[in-house]
């Protein structure tokens, strides 16, 4: 199962992702930004792989809706709501992502 998680600048809360569930048994995890200037910037490529996307928030959501919309068809997206409030591997942000993507993994 190969989920992709998607925040804006792909610096703090999708490679934090990526980081922790990494090596979770049974699943590839990859993760990128929306916009211009992004880490990694999110390419049709990576939607195409996922079996399942998260975002960080509703207005990547929307941005990913705008930009990929094509691409999109039949992907599961689920909205996390975990604001931009978190450092790279912030304890605090960790936590979020372990208990509202338990039931993802």
């Amino acid at each position: 199962r190969n989920l992709l998680f998607i925040c804006s600048m792909n610096r703090l809360r999708s490679p934090t992702a990526e980081t922790i569930f990494c090596e979770t048994e049974g699943i590839s995890v990859d993760s990128a930004g929306l916009n211009r200037g992004a880490d990694v910037i999110l390419s049709a490529e990576q939607i195409e792989w996922a079996d399942l996307i998260l975002v960080m928030e509703k207005m990547h959501l929307r941005k990913l809706n705008e930009k990929y919309q094509q691409h999109l068809k039949g992907k599961r997206i689920i909205v996390l709501g975990i604001p931009d409030d978190y450092e790279y591997m912030d304890e605090d942000l960790i936590d979020i992502l372990k208990r509202k993507c338990k039931i993802y993994l």
